[in-house]
């Protein structure tokens, strides 16, 4: 396992995201603990030491399961790694109560790393607001040393983030983002991560796959990428890229399963950035990608808890993604109709609650108006 020096402390350079652990009959809130512990055991065993978690992750259960999987080994052998959920607006009152609550959730005195969740348009001005006092209650708990580390994640725009910085920068220490290939230029990553670095913040990355998407290219960009490194994965294509970017120091990737988990371990046993003619190609290919549509979606699941109709709302963008990106063809149409009818995207009703907390500011309501009408569902 590589390791990237971090204020005197040694971390993983890939870490274990707990968003999108093993589930039971495809249900996003009931975590399959036995194959869930099974995988942290594996990863904690083969040199994996940064696990991260969030209050809304698996419907608020990813906290409870990484606290019970992780208990099984002693505290200061591993970096545990929460946020404050600021992407819910009403939260905002509640600094105090939730981060005690996390604490017994994660059965933890103290959290390694601590976040301000994803700072963007619509949290930033409370976020902000001292009315709410949460930067000083964090600070308290620094003080206190139930936070070793405060830092933040973002999905916002690059006025956002500075906004942010002119504010609380001082007392960030790390910053999480949204960076891949794809995003380099589709969601401004490069900006962002020129600000952060100029802030001489270190990287810590999110998505790094796209929610998957980067783990299994099409057929003309696995055929380029093989001419260029024949013997690299195309998931390692996606990692090779993080190790190219000054500042970036741990990388965090969702598992769902002990074969993603193996393979991602595997990869990250050895440093081997891109060239830059291999980086300038590997964002030329997305690009010319991303130019045939799609929605930026990484299947976070904030949207679904906001859901008053529980529409799957991710498996309905990946479905719209593909027909749109395809140009039509009989698979979406196919998934869509095996679906209880109560789950298709006719019975969106516009409300936006799933808007307000997206991440990537999907118009999620005009999306499923639009998938509706094209396949007639």
């Amino acid at each position: 396992m590589i390791y990237r020096d971090f204020q005197g402390i040694k971390i993983s350079g890939l870490g274990l995201g707990m968003m999108r652990l093993p589930v039971i009959d495809n249900d996003d809130a009931v975590v399959d603990e036995k194959a869930a512990a099974e995988m942290v055991d594996y990863a904690y065993k083969n040199g994996v030491n940064y696990f991260d978690t969030a209050w809304g992750y698996h419907n608020g259960n990813s906290e409870i399961v990484a606290g019970k999987v992780l208990s099984a080994y002693p505290r200061e052998s591993y970096y545990l790694a929460s946020k404050f959920p600021g992407y819910d607006n009403s939260n905002m009152p509640k600094v105090k109560e939730i981060f005690e609550e996390q604490l017994k959730k994660c059965r933890t005195p103290y959290f390694d790393f601590y976040l301000f969740h994803n700072v963007y348009e619509g949290n930033i001005d409370d976020y902000l607001d001292p009315k709410f006092g949460i930067l000083d209650y964090l600070l308290e708990q620094k003080k206190n040393g139930k936070i070793k580390h405060l830092g933040f994640s973002a999905h916002g725009s690059c006025e956002v983030i500075k906004r942010f910085l002119d504010a609380y920068g001082e007392h960030m220490e790390f910053c999480q983002l949204q960076l891949n290939y794809m995003d380099w230029h589709f969601q401004n990553a490069k900006e962002k991560a020129e600000i952060i670095q100029a802030a001489g913040i270190p990287i810590w990355v999110m998505e790094p796959l796209r929610g998957g998407k980067l783990a299994k290219m099409p057929d003309s960009i696995t055929k380029e990428l093989a001419k260029m490194r024949p013997d690299e994965s195309v998931p390692a294509w996606a990692f090779r890229f993080l190790q190219s970017i000054p500042g970036v120091t741990v990388v965090l990737s969702g598992m769902s399963n002990m074969e993603q988990l193996k393979d991602n371990i595997s990869i990250w046993q050895e440093d081997k950035p891109l060239t830059k003619s291999e980086f300038d190609r590997i964002v030329e290919l997305s690009d010319e990608e991303i130019k045939k549509g799609g929605l930026p979606c990484t299947a976070c699941h904030y949207c679904t808890s906001h859901c008053p109709q529980n529409l799957p709302i991710p498996e309905l963008i990946a479905l719209y993604n593909e027909h749109k990106i395809t140009g039509g063809g009989f698979l979406a149409p196919m998934a869509v109709g095996s679906m209880p009818e109560e789950k298709r995207p006719k019975n969106c009703i516009g409300c936006r609650g799933c808007e307000a907390v997206c991440p990537q500011q999907i118009k999620i309501s005009e999306m499923m108006s639009n998938f509706s009408e094209m396949i007639g569902m």
